[in-house]
């Protein structure tokens, strides 16, 4: 299949997005077929893939170093007919996923859209925190979802989680597929995490390790305040949390005020081959995030061999079962707290969990989750064959392109 991704973000940045990108796409080119990605320009983007196409943007000095991008691009209008393409994925809603959705209309191509984000969380960034502000925006972001849902054939969630808030929330049953992004396992089994150790001056003490974007949807004060009580009881305990963002500095004076400075350890940036060792590295994992798809940063945690202390949160609680590959808590820093001293307190149940982690993390290989998404690229080229949609609710579709409500086949059941 020739296969075109539109995505809004790309290395250099690091995010989950990128790494279900840059992993389905080695998975799909391994399978043989041709995947070519369409991002956005960054000053520092030293592209050694081959069929990496960057669109004009301006570096404005956004935190993460995210390039204002101009989804506008004359060369791509003459790029894509000669391409042949079967089929366009787009990673985001907006932005280059416009671009995406307006040439899968042109084309007459299959459109697919991964779901990677609660993107109603985002209402947050608009600097007005009245509570009816907070709701107008919400809707407006749901609003636009409707409309992009409804402009593709199918829809992939990387979590049984997020298939059920899709048909919570926007009424969306058919045509929705959970493909959670797999991963290379040998990357995480074969890494070296005592060369990190070193390297950070880790050999004595035991380290707990975090990762993702320093940013406020990802609860990273929840985590912090339940530090203090942990480490008052095992002093030889590290927080380390691998990441950037626009938060770090408020993390760090957070940290400073609750008198843990001196064990918490922000790496910042660390490039994705490394990320594997780093997590090799540490004795356990945790993680507050409450906003997650998918939960990726946690099974990569299992991929290493670690044991989970994690909020029980849409997401990660699709990836840890609790009691078996970790411990999962409310959202609170005391209850956290508490499942971390539980696990650090009982070797056995350490070990127990680490165990179970490297088997649980076999469930999730990349080739297998490839295969299914090219599952989904045919049932999508049937429906566009067909004229027929995503549902989602709040756009009345003409009867021809209408979902029938009881289909004879459930896509999401290939999971």
């Amino acid at each position: 299949m020739r296969i075109a991704y539109f995505t809004n973000t790309y290395y250099p940045i690091i995010s989950g997005v990128v790494r279900s990108v840059s992993s389905f796409r080695q998975a799909l080119s391994d399978l043989g077929h041709s995947v070519f990605v369409f991002a956005p320009g960054n000053p520092e983007s030293n592209d050694q893939e081959p069929f990496i196409f960057r669109y004009p943007s301006l570096d404005i000095g956004l935190p993460g170093k995210v390039p204002a991008m101009i989804p506008i691009w004359s060369f791509v209008d003459k790029l894509l007919p000669p391409l042949k393409l079967n089929v366009i994925h787009s990673h985001h809603p907006i932005l280059l996923g416009n671009v995406a959705a307006t040439k899968a209309e042109e084309l007459n191509v299959p459109l697919v859209f991964t779901f990677h984000s609660q993107y109603r969380e985002y209402s947050r960034y608009v600097p007005l925190t009245q509570e009816l502000v907070q709701e107008f925006v919400k809707d407006v972001i749901d609003s636009w979802l409707v409309d992009y849902i409804n402009r593709c054939q199918h829809i992939v969630v990387p979590s049984e989680s997020i298939r059920q808030l899709l048909a919570k929330d926007y009424g969306v049953i058919n045509r929705v597929t959970v493909i959670p992004t797999g991963l290379d396992l040998a990357k995480y089994q074969q890494a070296d995490g005592e060369a990190v150790r070193q390297a950070r001056g880790w050999e004595n003490g035991r380290i707990l390790i975090s990762a993702g974007r320093l940013a406020r949807e990802k609860n990273w004060d929840t985590l912090l305040a339940a530090m203090p009580a942990v480490i008052e009881q095992q002093s030889d305990v590290r927080l380390v949390i691998v990441g950037e963002g626009e938060e770090r500095s408020t993390l760090e004076e957070l940290a400073s005020q609750l008198g843990i400075r001196a064990q918490v350890e922000f790496t910042g940036s660390v490039e994705f081959e490394e990320i594997p060792a780093y997590l090799k590295s540490a004795d356990l994992f945790c993680f507050a995030s409450i906003t997650e798809t998918q939960g990726l940063v946690t099974l990569e945690a299992l991929a290493a061999g670690l044991p989970v202390v994690a909020v029980d949160a849409s997401g990660t609680r699709d990836v840890v079962r609790d009691g078996q590959e970790g411990l999962l808590t409310a959202n609170n820093s005391q209850a956290i707290s508490q499942a971390l001293l539980r696990v650090l307190g009982d070797n056995n149940l350490l070990a127990q969990f680490k165990d179970a982690a490297g088997r649980r993390a076999r469930q999730f290989s990349i080739e297998e989750q490839a295969r299914k998404l090219l599952e989904v690229y045919r049932l999508a080229g049937e429906a566009r064959q067909e004229n027929r949609f995503v549902v989602a609710e709040g756009r009345q579709l003409p009867p021809s392109s209408q979902e029938p409500p009881a289909p004879a086949f459930r896509p999401d059941r290939l999971v």
